[in-house]
């Protein structure tokens, strides 16, 4: 198999990451794939942050929570399932957001074509992570702080920005296994 395809087979959503710091050059090159990506009309409407400061991510963690348990509350009765999945996690782990992972990058996207193209910037950073040995993962709840004042100044976030994604980025204490897929709906023409 290919590498690439072998990447887009094997990576997996790591939320359990030792506390082993990643090395400034290993970030900057999953930022570099991430800034490969494509994007529409050659925009690049992408920025990153890079948050790898203990005392920024408490802060980030302390916006996300009430959103995410807003989120939380709105599923209870139509997916009891995830949301006692997500209660639990809330209950039991000291970061049910970030996970404790060792690096958080935001991609912070702005303009028309932000919504087409940031997220391919984010699979491209979580590809190059697994191809490099790391772990990665895309939180929706992390990117919920947008509402927090002191989250909004650490991040630099303007009005007219919008968080695609939290990826984290660490070294996998454990490696998840293959989740079942689904087989895709095609339609042939």
């Amino acid at each position: 198999m290919n590498k690439v395809m072998e990447a887009i087979k094997k990576r997996r959503s790591v939320r359990s990451y030792k506390s082993k710091t990643v090395p400034k050059d290993i970030i900057e090159a999953i930022l570099e794939a991430g800034n490969e990506a494509p994007s529409a009309m050659n925009s690049q409407p992408w920025r990153f942050v890079v948050v790898e400061d203990k005392e920024a991510k408490k802060k980030l963690l302390r916006a996300a929570l009430p959103n995410a348990k807003k989120i939380l509350d709105s599923i209870t009765e139509s997916d009891p399932v995830r949301h006692e999945m997500i209660t639990r996690r809330l209950k039991e782990m000291p970061d049910p957001v970030y996970y404790s992972a060792p690096v958080i990058i935001f991609v912070i996207g702005s303009g028309r074509y932000a919504y087409h193209s940031c997220p391919l910037a984010c699979e491209n950073m979580m590809l190059a992570a697994y191809s490099l040995g790391l772990g990665s993962c895309w939180v929706g709840f992390g990117s919920m702080v947008n509402e927090d004042n002191d989250a909004k100044k650490l991040l630099d976030l303007k009005d007219d920005e919008i968080i695609f994604g939290p990826i984290l980025i660490g070294y996998p204490d454990k490696h998840p296994e293959r989740p079942a897929k689904k087989d895709p709906s095609v339609k042939w023409i």
